[in-house]
């Protein structure tokens, strides 16, 4: 072999090392951003701490929302929520009665409001504030096992109960928040409390699930205690007043059959 050959020979080899090195560094980093899949059992129990908040049949319940400021009542609301599986939901606004009408309609991760005074209907975000510290989507989706990944990041107690501390990573930007930090009591998945994140990493806020109680057939919180994060002594307090399983059939959550309910 010549000198000259073996030259270009280690030119080419050299040349393909370079083209190869990056190749393989972007593979290890499309391999670190693949998403990470979640342990069953740890889904499993999301699930079933969602199962608690609300029956995984169709079902209504009537929730008073009061919102305060530094320990002062402030304005309250009263919302009917009509849900069918964790996909179609309704809530309709009763009390004020200057607000009696209004009316979202959820299906899948599209939402829309619809206002007596407007004929049409509009597209709302899931994130968007409804009343207080309480979100669009805190009212109308409640599915923690479908809208985000788990990982289970440790064990602490809260109140006395031994609980799973859960990191809930989004799914996609088209959930309430990006990230939600769960704590459920190890022993039966009861939720206890749940911190709530933008996509800055920002906290938002902190929820207590409190006031056990018999509904729809099952123990389930009957009081929900949301403070901002970001104002001191801004806090929302939901009441779940009653709770029944019902037959809710698919035609109903449409945004036809939307009016007549109204």
């Amino acid at each position: 072999m010549t000198q000259r050959s073996c030259s270009r020979r280690h030119f080419l080899a050299g040349f393909a090392g370079g083209l190869l090195l990056p190749a393989l560094a972007h593979a290890a980093d499309d391999a670190a951003k693949a998403p990470v899949e979640a342990d069953p059992a740890v889904v499993e129990r999301v699930q079933r701490a969602d199962a608690i908040r609300f029956p995984r049949e169709s079902f209504q319940t009537e929730i008073v929302v009061r919102n305060y400021s530094n320990g002062v009542e402030g304005d309250a609301r009263t919302f009917r929520v009509l849900s069918r599986g964790n996909d179609n939901t309704i809530v309709l606004t009763l009390e004020p009665a200057t607000e009696r009408g209004q009316a979202l309609l959820m299906r899948g991760r599209d939402l829309w409001v619809f206002m007596p005074s407007v004929s049409q209907p509009v597209r709302l975000s899931l994130a968007q504030r409804l009343t207080g510290q309480v979100a669009n989507g805190d009212l109308a989706r409640a599915n923690f096992a479908g809208d985000y990944t788990p990982a289970l990041a440790g064990k602490e107690t809260i109140d006395g109960t031994p609980a799973l501390v859960l990191d809930l990573a989004a799914v996609d930007r088209g959930v309430t928040y990006a990230r939600v930090r769960y704590w459920i009591a190890e022993a039966d998945n009861r939720p206890l409390k749940a911190e709530f994140y933008a996509l800055s990493g920002r906290l938002l806020k902190v929820a207590r699930y409190e006031d056990f109680r018999e509904l729809a057939g099952r123990v389930r919180p009957t009081r929900l205690v949301m403070e901002d994060a970001l104002k001191q002594g801004e806090v929302s307090v939901l009441t779940y007043e009653n709770m029944n399983v019902r037959d809710l059939p698919e035609r109903m959550f449409t945004r036809e059959y939307l009016r007549r309910l109204q």
